[in-house]
């Protein structure tokens, strides 16, 4: 559990309706099933042990004496079992029935939580039954266990060994009101929710119920549990279908099928919840007189089953990817409609290179000036062939601009780099990082004039990726006038020219930006062999859907390189091996830390995700921050 997931499931049994016995010892083959299969918080329907929809029967004595037995005999279950159950049943108190909530572990029953909301509409009558639960905490007593049990709504339960699981629970109704119990108690501190329900079933219910405990999830930066009761539920008036699902953060993990008994299982991330809470200065805590009550549990590493997206910043389906692509490039483009506005500039001048991203940064740019009504004409588009130039991308690189209806401008870069070099005495014939960067500061210079002269800005090209890894050259790609690549992962790069091709070009582009989407990335900085690309990124720093992975989970959970790998070993284990991925992964940290200078003097740039490195915006950090920590842990993943 050192990475901070935890197994959990939500179980729907059969059961009988009133038949205790029958209903106890099927919740108790359901623990023992859940436990072999590593679950360690366990979640079971409303009303499970005498079933929910025993209606009047709830004032029998019977049946109300036999479920605090069968309460106990499930309770003495969790002596052999590593895991915290929660289980439905009716509770008498003072002449009155709630019903609870009960949270079952080590032998013992932890604390009953009553139900807040009693549904008294349409096919709903709890009311009849039951009381509304009291928020302050009392204590009752169970015959057969010694120690007294708290009954109310404000508690939690605190894990000894990770203390970010924190767990609360709230019962089918709580969720569906205005201001559900969960609210109150993920602001006490509660990271997991967990949801007991008897949620019947109509038409169009489960897409509500399900994009309820998303957006609940969501809301609170939480996990949530919601256990349904299903088969063997009277079916009088309602049919229940057993629809159980467990969210984290916003996306559902998991969930059942409709109308079936049994568990589903997933993993949570307790760190991440936290992680997210720590970002939000708008989540606030509250200092609301809880009851708190601490629990253990035997912790082993969790065997992961959930799924881990090995391409996190681009959708996975292709609905949402066109939708994702349609949106980005409208906040893009509407991002420097505005600034060419406000700065009243005549033109835009951008580097084409026929690569993917002054590709996309020649799309986004056209796209601006059709916003604004003006003549493409006025996006000047300069080639500037140098020394690892190729036929291909100079090619594309003028078809795309003439296509496109920009102005085209060509300038070779050679005679002045090669002047530069005899000025201070660079061999042309050494191939270093002068070699390299004094091309691309050459190129920056001559964008930086013309736009100077036709009175208009330069457009930066760089992505997101790029500005991780420190991979642009410091006052030369990397300095622009607005930059509207700037958080534009190079993954999410290729998708965004794809679409452009598949459903905004015409014939004769989309040929183009295929071919571009078909070159290798690269600098185009060292000499061409034979004619074809010779400096290829991908070889030097690594893949850049590895980088994109890495970049996301360290940015968006704070996630240590311990668990990044073991993240990444999962989603990528068709793709590479641990030792390559290890090895970029140190490329990554040692390239993140000591780059953080360039990205402290960003140009502006639009924000398109969830993921920023703007200095202004995301990410503030220090320029001279060490790594040692970070590169000590990924050296002690070495075998």
């Amino acid at each position: 559990m050192k990475d901070g997931f935890i197994k959990v499931a939500c179980i729907t049994p059969k059961v009988r309706v009133a038949d205790v016995t029958y209903n106890v010892k099927q919740i108790q083959e359901a623990m023992e099933a859940s436990a072999k299969a590593g679950a360690m918080i366990v979640v079971f329907p409303e009303l499970c042990i005498t079933g929910y929809s025993c209606h009047d029967l709830f004032y029998q004595r019977t049946l109300l004496t036999q479920a605090k037995a069968g309460l106990l005999s499930l309770a003495k279950k969790t002596e052999d079992l590593s895991g915290i159950f929660f289980v439905g049943l009716p509770w008498e108190h003072q002449g009155k029935l709630y019903n609870v909530a009960a949270a079952l572990c080590g032998g013992k029953v932890l604390g009953l939580v009553p139900k807040t909301y009693l549904p008294n509409y349409a096919e709903f009558y709890e009311a009849r039954q039951f009381t509304p639960g009291m928020q302050e905490i009392v204590n009752v007593c169970l015959e057969g266990q010694e120690t007294d049990i708290p009954l109310g709504t404000d508690q939690v339960f605190r894990c000894r060994e990770i203390p970010e699981l924190v767990i609360a629970s709230e019962i089918c109704e709580d969720l569906w009101t205005p201001c559900p119990p969960s609210g109150r108690h993920c602001l006490h501190g509660a990271t997991l929710i967990a949801n007991l329900s008897a949620s019947d079933e109509v038409t169009g219910k489960n897409a509500y119920r399900k994009d309820l405990v998303a957006m609940t999830s969501a809301r609170l930066y939480c996990a949530y549990l919601y256990a349904s009761a299903g088969e063997g539920e009277s079916t009088q008036d309602v049919v229940y279908s057993g629809h159980s699902l467990i969210a984290e953060n916003g996306s559902i993990l998991v969930e059942s099928d409709l109308f079936a008994t049994g568990m589903v299982l997933s993993e949570i991330d307790v760190y991440a919840i936290a992680a997210k809470r720590h970002m939000m200065s708008t989540y606030e805590m509250t200092d609301a007189d809880y009851y708190e009550t601490y629990f253990s549990l035997s912790l082993q590493e969790t065997k992961l089953t959930r799924f881990v997206d090995k391409a996190p910043f681009v959708p996975s389906d292709e609905a949402s990817l066109r939708r994702r692509c349609e949106e980005i490039l409208d906040i893009q483009s509407m991002g420097l409609k505005k600034r060419l506005a406000h700065t009243g500039a005549k033109t835009a001048v951008i580097g084409i290179s026929g690569g993917l991203d002054s590709t996309l940064a020649l799309l986004v740019t056209v796209r601006a000036f059709d916003m604004l009504g003006l003549d493409r004409k006025g996006v000047i588009a300069v080639t500037m062939p140098g020394f690892g130039t190729t036929d291909r991308t100079y090619q594309n690189a003028v078809s795309m601009i003439k296509s496109l209806g920009a102005t085209f401008r060509e300038i070779s870069i050679r005679d002045a780099v090669l002047q530069h070099f005899a000025d201070i005495g660079q061999d042309a014939e050494c191939h270093d990082v002068t070699y390299e960067n004094g091309q691309a500061r050459e190129r920056t210079q001559i964008l930086m004039d013309i736009a100077n002269k036709e009175g208009g800005m330069v457009i930066g090209t760089g992505d997101m990726s790029e500005l991780a890894l420190g991979w642009a050259t410091y006052n030369g790609d990397h300095m622009s006038m607005y930059g509207v690549n700037v958080s534009v992962p190079k993954t999410l790069v290729r998708y965004l020219v794809s679409y452009y091709a598949t459903y905004l070009a015409d014939e004769a582009l989309a040929d183009v930006l295929r071919d571009v989407l078909d070159t290798p990335v690269s600098p185009e900085l060292l000499p061409p062999k034979d004619g074809v690309i010779a400096q290829k990124t991908e070889e030097l720093v690594g893949p850049y859907e590895l980088h994109d992975f890495f970049l996301y989970h360290l940015m968006r959970y704070g996630s240590e390189p311990k668990k990044i790998y073991r993240l990444a070993k999962y989603a990528f284990a068709e793709d590479y091996d641990e030792a390559t991925i290890l090895k970029w992964l140190h490329t990554f940290y040692r390239r993140f830390f000591a780059q953080q200078f360039k990205r402290s003097c960003l140009p502006d740039g639009p924000k398109v995700g969830t993921v920023s490195l703007s200095p202004r915006g995301d990410l503030r950090m220090p320029s001279d921050a060490c790594a040692e920590l970070w590169l000590e842990q990924i050296a002690s993943l070495y075998k």
